[in-house]
């Protein structure tokens, strides 16, 4: 069946995040009739854009933008160049690390980062050609996995499935993982800090996803000038030109429901709006205990819901400066002096530390549009307890703003940072979950231990609710950009599938343009 055939199929999407655009973009190419409502007053989810006093630009949430290819391909389906519509810089070095008594700059160049490796950690840089051999293996055989859909038990015994099963590393996590290729503890976590992309310990994140250090350093990592969010509006744009309608400061009230059928929504202004699919891109957690009549939810009933696991939080410090730090790269990492513990003070004991870790985008040293001539727009992220801690922010909320202005003035070259500040914003858990609706604070969505993936992560296709589908990091394949971007096509297939509407098949990793 061609798209126009199905011009008057109506999409009604809840959310315009990075998934529920990047499915507004996929949909319209596709022919369908789609609309946007968006409770905010600007687009991008956790992907959109914080200005202060005017001047000062940041991101609100990612900053990494990792598998670039990934999203070339998502516009090259609809028939469109993300370079007519993005500017995207990769970064090299990609980020400098700082220990307690060593830091390392990391560079996606090999030789040149075995050179680092040696510097720092003697007789350990040839192990990096092992990581890559082995790791590009894995990747090879686990990318497929989060290109295809998991809404049927029957799914796990795929073919693509049993050909990664090898390589899942069943029973160990991260940090173990690359205990195979390097022996001191700083090196290792120089190449599983990546966990916190998915807002956990590396102690506890499934070793499969050593898959995402190696990514980094084998595909790189990019700036999008003018911000990440930058993304969120190409997608917009795309989907616009195919038709798509985007509405702001437009909050749904409910998805309506016919039995166990989406059939539209109601906005909180009352009007009700007709549609033959709704795709929510609300916060998981937030769209369950609201969005849907409880009696209609019972695997993700409100009273179940906080029996799952969740991310970590983040504490949020927006800087506008004075002055700049020319000699800064882009992407810094300050670790807790005892790592370890902070994970663990955050992931299991639920309580405040005050040994913690601070991750900075000193943006303007590649993209000084971000601030004005001769000042910096810094963003601080400093990873927390989500708020089942029981945490009482209002209290900590200065005493972490201190902790983290000290580790940044005495360890790494952030000298004298408080007397420079022009401009600020801070966001607590608490704000993540009152003011941004994020279920629990939980900024990383749903955990992504292995009881929470694959066929046992809300599907795709919602299993609730018929005619109603999940984009976002809180389906499959999970939280990150990349896979947020997948998620949007996974579920933009199988409504096509439903409708039979024919669409490009996603590229073999072979296919990739890497």
């Amino acid at each position: 069946m061609s798209p126009s055939s199905q011009a008057q199929k109506h999409v009604v999407i809840i959310g315009a995040g990075p998934g529920g655009l990047a499915a507004a973009m996929i949909l319209g190419a596709r022919g369908y009739r789609v609309t946007v409502y968006e409770k905010e007053s600007a687009l991008g989810g956790r992907n959109a854009e914080v200005v202060l006093d005017g001047k000062y630009r940041f991101d609100l949430g990612p900053t990494f933008l990792m598998m670039k290819y990934l999203l070339d391909e998502l516009f090259t389906e609809c028939g469109r160049d993300i370079r007519d519509y993005l500017d995207c810089r990769r970064l090299d070095p990609m980020y400098r690390l700082i220990f307690d008594a060593k830091e390392m700059l990391v560079t996606e160049d090999r030789e040149r980062m075995k050179l680092e490796i040696e510097k720092h950690f003697p007789g350990e840089g040839p192990a990096l050609d092992k990581f890559h051999e082995r790791e590009s293996k894995r990747f090879e055989r686990l990318y497929p996995c989060l290109q295809r859909d998991y809404g049927r038990l029957s799914q796990f015994f795929s073919t693509t499935l049993l050909k990664a099963f090898p390589h899942l590393a069943a029973g160990k996590s991260l940090y173990d993982v690359l205990g195979e290729y390097f022996r001191s503890e700083e090196l290792r976590l120089a190449f599983t800090f990546q966990s916190k992309y998915l807002g956990m310990s590396p102690w506890d994140c499934p070793g499969l996803f050593a898959m995402i250090p190696y990514t980094e350093h084998a595909h790189g990592i990019y700036h999008v000038m003018g911000g990440l969010n930058k993304i969120t509006d190409a997608l917009a744009t795309v989907a616009k030109e195919f038709g798509a309608q985007i509405h702001t400061e437009r909050p749904v009230k409910r998805v309506r429901l016919e039995g166990q059928r989406a059939v539209g929504v109601e906005l909180a202004d009352g009007e009700s709006v007709d549609a033959d699919a709704v795709f929510v891109n609300a916060d998981f957690g937030h769209a369950m205990e609201h969005l849907f009549p409880r009696e209609r939810i019972k695997k993700y009933a409100p009273e179940k819901l906080k029996t799952l696991n969740y991310s970590c939080s983040t504490f949020m410090m927006y800087l506008g400066l004075d002055r700049t730090y020319p000699d800064c790269e882009h992407h810094m990492i300050v670790f807790a002096k005892d790592y370890q513990k902070n994970l663990e003070d955050i992931s299991h004991r639920k309580v405040a530390s005050e040994d913690v870790s601070v991750y900075v985008r000193n943006s303007v040293t590649l993209d000084p549009g971000c601030a004005p001539e001769g000042h910096s727009a810094l963003y601080v992220l400093c990873p927390v307890p989500n708020n089942t801690s029981g945490i009482d922010w209002a209290t900590e909320k200065a005493v972490y703003r201190e902790r983290i202005l000290k580790i940044l003035e005495e360890r790494s070259p952030y000298k004298n940072v408080r007397q420079h500040i022009r401009s600020e914003l801070i966001l607590t858990p608490d704000d993540w979950q009152n003011k941004r609706s994020v279920f629990l604070g939980a900024t990383f969505n749903m955990g992504h231990n292995i009881s929470q993936m694959l066929y046992r992560r809300p599907h795709n296709e919602f299993e609730e609710i018929s005619d109603c589908y999940l984009v976002g990091g809180g389906t499959h394949p999970g939280s990150g950009l990349p896979t947020i971007f997948e998620s949007a096509r996974i579920s933009a297939n199988l409504l096509c599938e439903r409708d039979g509407i024919t669409f490009p098949k996603a590229k073999e990793f072979s296919e990739l343009r890497l």
